[in-house]
């Protein structure tokens, strides 16, 4: 229907863009509903969609969203038969915008969103959309149902394709930089009771980053030595600073060497907590006294407990 106005959900769904970035485009690029019914929200018209859709895939494509802006505001409406005219050739690409699709299960219309937006590569939609939730929701809530479902699914296909590695590669670099950014508008106060490192040789830091960024929202302050740390080094780190917990990250069986968690429980100043997270720990290896978190919510649980009673057991 030639007339049919759109609401930005409608509009968003179509596009396979989040809300939040028709917001944005409307705001910093004017590319916003033109039909007013006073009383009532603006709509899209189908002007405005055609419009938009040239925003789209230019970004998509590459094109700065103020180029690809310039572009779809001097687009002309649609033609009188309904269909809508584009730019020229040479400024439309006719690249596909990505193909297929990341499976989320059963995760809600923002992880389906996001999940489209990573196969079109379409970086400002990601980070507008994770920063968007991670400020409504906060950071448990956002990697639970919005980030783990997306990157897990990615990982599906990759293992089933042997593809989407550009498509994790932008995804990853995307969140690392919204949970850096979470946790620097949180920053707390104290000394660091917390101490976050992944396995020996564990390269996957994400999962951590999302901890670390819960337990600044949290105001539970910790330290993070990343990546593929050797447990000597691991154990030098707990003797220096002394935390309350350790939390150690392996992501595979490869990496899940139980002796590393051993080593932490003889350290001279051993830790009252030691946290084996990630699916690469198997519970019947822990040795005792090693609690393996089934969640990001109850690591952060527990790691402000412990920081707790130290605290606690300092002052008295």
């Amino acid at each position: 229907m030639v007339d049919e106005a759109l609401s930005a959900g409608a509009v968003a769904r179509r596009l396979g863009v989040a809300v939040t970035t028709l917001r944005t485009w409307h705001q910093r690029y004017g590319l916003g509903p033109s039909e007013h019914i006073p009383g009532h929200h603006r709509r899209y018209t189908q002007s405005d969609l055609a419009r938009l859709e040239i925003m789209r895939r230019l970004t998509a494509e590459g094109v700065s969203p103020a180029e690809a802006a310039r572009w779809a505001r001097q687009a002309p409406d649609p033609m009188p038969n309904g269909t809508s005219t584009v730019a020229p050739a040479r400024i439309l690409p006719t690249g596909r915008d990505g193909g297929g699709s990341i499976p989320v299960g059963r995760a809600g219309p923002a992880a389906r969103g996001l999940a489209r937006a990573a196969m079109r590569l379409d970086a400002a939609a990601i980070s507008e959309t994770i920063a968007h939730t991670l400020a409504a929701s906060g950071v448990v809530a956002t990697w639970e149902g919005l980030l783990r479902p997306v990157l897990a699914g990615i990982g599906e296909r990759h293992a089933a394709t042997a593809g989407l590695i550009e498509v994790e590669h932008l995804m990853s670099r995307c969140v690392s930089e919204a949970l850096a950014a979470a946790s620097r508008a949180n920053v707390p106060t104290g000394p660091a009771r917390i101490l976050l490192s992944c396995a020996d040789e564990e390269q996957h830091t994400l999962p951590l980053e999302a901890l670390a960024a819960a337990l600044a929202e949290a105001g539970v302050s910790y330290r993070m030595l990343g990546a593929r740390v050797p447990v000597v080094a691991l154990v030098e780190a707990v003797n220096r600073t002394g935390p309350a917990a350790v939390v150690l990250w392996s992501h595979t069986r490869a990496t899940a060497d139980p002796t590393q968690l051993s080593a932490l429980l003889a350290a001279p100043r051993r830790p009252l907590l030691v946290l084996a997270a990630g699916p690469g720990w198997r519970a019947d290896t822990l040795p005792a006294g090693v609690v393996r978190p089934v969640d990001l919510a109850e690591a952060v649980s527990l790691s402000a407990a412990v920081r707790d009673s130290l605290d606690q057991s300092r002052r008295d």
